[in-house]
C-alpha cells in the first residue's frame, strides 16, 4: 500500500508550505481582528514548533523531517528569516537551532478552580507575516517542484512529501492547475506528493472543509482549487473522521472560505499521519 513508508533519520519526509503574501493578506479573517497574514504565520510557526517537539529525543533533535516555506507576493522565494533566510528545505534540527527570534506570549488557561488565568509561554518564530504585491502562485508551484525534485532524488523511498498551499485569492501569473498537477505527479517509491489547498476568507461564512465533489462548490475558483488538491489517502481520511468530519474515498485535501480555526484544523489533520514517527 502507498503512504506506508516508515519515517526515520535515514528515510525522512518533508513538509513544504506555499504561502500567499499578496497585499490582500493584510486584511482580517471574517469576524476576527487578526490579519490573515499574521494568523497564517502563527499557525505555521506553531506547527513547526510541534514538529521540533516530536523529533526531540534525549540525545537531541532527530532529523525525521525537512521543512520549508515559500512565500509568493512581491517576489517568490524561500520565506524563513534570520540565519535560514534564503534557504529552501532545511533539516528539522537546523530549524530547531535557528529561529528568527523567540517571543514571550500569553494564553488563557483553566486554573483548575473554575477560573481563567493567563500563562506565559515561549513561542519561536521562523516565518514572518507579509502582505504586499500580487499573487504569483504559478511561480510558487514551480519553485516547489524544484525543491521536491532534489529532495525525492536524495530520499527516493521516503513517505511522500506534503505541500500545503494557503491563499486568499486567484493566481495573477496564469492558471496554476497545470503547475499543481506537475507537483502532484511527482512521487517517491511510496506514492505521489500530496498537495493540499486552503482558501482564506474575509467573510463570516461557513467553511467548506474536505469536500468530495466539485458540484457543491459555489464558483469557478473554488472548483479550480478542488481539482488542484490531492485525494486523501486512507490514513488521512481516518484522521479526518476522528475529528468528526464527513469524508469519503473521493474527499480531497481542500478547505474553502477558511477562518483561522479551520486553517489550524486543516493543517493538523493533513500532517497528523505523516508525523507518526518511530
Amino acid at each position: 500500500m502507498p503512504y506506508n513508508a516508515e519515517i526515520s533519520r535515514t528515510n525522512p519526509s518533508c513538509f513544504l508550505f506555499l504561502v500567499d503574501q499578496s497585499g490582500s493578506m493584510t486584511k482580517p479573517f471574517g469576524g476576527q481582528a487578526k490579519a490573515k497574514a499574521q494568523g497564517v504565520a502563527d499557525a505555521i510557526n506553531r506547527l513547526l514548533q510541534n514538529l521540533v517537539i516530536k523529533c526531540a529525543k534525549s540525545e537531541g533533535i532527530r532529523d525525521y523531517f525537512y521543512v520549508g516555506v515559500i512565500g509568493y507576493g512581491v517576489k517568490v522565494g524561500a520565506a524563513f528569516g534570520g540565519k535560514l533566510a534564503g534557504r529552501g528545505l532545511v533539516a528539522i534540527s537546523e530549524l530547531a537551532n535557528n529561529p528568527l527570534r523567540v517571543e514571550q506570549r500569553t494564553k488563557k488557561v483553566d486554573d483548575g478552580a473554575g477560573g481563567i488565568v493567563e500563562r506565559k509561554f515561549k513561542f519561536p518564530v521562523w516565518f514572518e507575516p507579509v502582505g504586499e504585491g500580487k499573487t504569483p502562485m504559478c511561480g510558487a508551484f514551480a519553485l516547489a517542484q524544484q525543491a521536491l525534485t532534489e529532495f525525492i532524488g536524495r530520499f527516493p523511498t521516503c513517505y511522500p512529501p506534503m505541500v500545503i498551499n494557503i491563499t486568499d485569492g486567484a493566481a495573477t501569473d496564469g492558471n496554476p492547475e497545470q503547475a499543481a498537477a506537475a507537483v502532484r505527479g511527482m512521487a517517491s517509491a511510496d506514492g505521489n506528493v500530496l498537495l493540499f489547498n486552503a482558501h482564506l476568507s474575509e467573510r463570516e461564512t461557513q467553511p467548506v472543509e474536505f469536500p468530495d465533489k466539485e458540484a457543491i462548490l459555489a464558483d469557478d475558483f473554488a472548483r479550480l482549487l478542488f481539482r488542484m488538491s490531492s485525494v486523501l489517502p486512507e490514513k488521512i481520511q481516518a484522521a479526518a473522521r476522528s475529528e468528526g468530519l464527513q469524508v469519503t474515498p473521493a474527499t480531497r485535501g481542500f478547505v474553502f472560505n477558511a477562518d483561522l480555526v479551520s486553517v489550524i484544523r486543516f493543517m493538523d489533520i493533513g500532517t497528523k499521519v505523516a508525523t507518526t514517527v518511530r
